[in-house]
């Protein structure tokens, strides 16, 4: 797996556009966050569509043609410097399929930021853009909103890439060793339901993999990985690191499972790693080549996320 391409990074004034591919964004978030992003100096431009409700699904922030047509726009607006999700939820795979691929590649590079259920979109701007992406906090996000650390770590990645190149797990070695890669990865239910699908990579061959997810009992987390290895996904990983499980089982049972699951793989496996859905989550750049050391629990990138 090669690098990908790194947008530039931010620099005070910069626009940022924020959209709502997934579900309905609350308004008093988005005006929270909106206040942090100013606060940075930067001018966040909110898509016309962002807080929309769908008539039918109200779990959709709006139309599926009207979400794409939201993040086609900001894309390709050439005064745009960064587009950032507002949140996840649910509402992306719906949506991918309305995107003009060939405009957004014209666009050229620049800074595009969520999780969640934002990673078939991580995954999408891989295989189709050769982008790297920011899996982070969303500007309507309560984590966002009201952690310092998940902020400063954003802000220091869009800003100042090269002060944040080291991750450290507060966690376990779960299989020791070193390994290299290209990260890749979010959030494992969305993984699994991208399989086969149009904007998925065929393999993570040669990835570092980065793995978490919410609200999951042990038995679904069992039946998304054991998906992905039947799939022959996970063939030729090089290492993997985890992030959060919140409101999912007993932590003990989730590190069981992933032992379980994928101990046999033979590579470095390491938890606890601080991103995802847990409060003060760090924000990581899938796409850049780095290095995991999971007895020392560092993943240390061999260059800064952003240009």
């Amino acid at each position: 797996m090669k690098a990908l391409v790194r947008p530039r990074r931010l620099a005070p004034g910069a626009r940022v556009a924020v959209v709502a591919p997934s579900g309905p964004v609350p308004e008093e978030r988005l005006q929270a966050g909106l206040d942090i992003l100013r606060g940075w100096d930067l001018e966040p431009v909110v898509a016309p569509h962002v807080l929309d409700r769908h008539g039918t699904f109200d779990y959709l922030a709006g139309t599926d043609a009207d979400r794409a047509a939201d993040l086609q726009s900001a894309w390709c607006d050439p005064t745009v410097d960064a587009v950032l999700c507002a949140r996840g939820g649910y509402g992306v795979q719906r949506m991918t399929g309305l995107l003009d691929w060939d405009a957004l590649l014209a666009a050229g590079p620049k800074v595009f930021l969520g999780f969640s259920d934002i990673t078939a979109l991580h995954e999408a701007f891989a295989t189709r853009l050769g982008l790297v992406t920011l899996h982070g906090p969303m500007a309507a996000g309560i984590d966002f909103i009201k952690n310092a650390r998940a902020q400063e770590h954003l802000r220091a990645t869009l800003f100042e890439p090269e002060s944040v190149r080291t991750l450290t797990s507060s966690g376990q070695t779960l299989v020791p060793g070193r390994a290299r890669g290209v990260l890749l990865g979010g959030c494992l239910s969305l993984l699994a339901a991208d399989l086969g699908t149009p904007h998925a990579r065929p393999s993570a061959r040669g990835g570092l993999l980065c793995l978490e997810d919410v609200n999951e009992e042990t038995y679904r987390l069992d039946r998304y990985l054991t998906q992905l290895l039947r799939a022959g996904w996970l063939d030729g990983v090089t290492g993997v690191l985890l992030g959060s499980w919140e409101r999912c089982d007993p932590y003990d049972r989730i590190r069981a499972l992933v032992l379980d699951r994928l101990g046999g793989l033979g590579v470095p496996i390491a938890e606890e790693f601080g991103f995802g859905h847990c409060e003060g989550a760090l924000t990581v750049p899938f796409g850049v080549p780095a290095e995991l050391d999971a007895e020392a629990g560092t993943l240390t990138l061999d260059v800064p996320a952003l240009a």
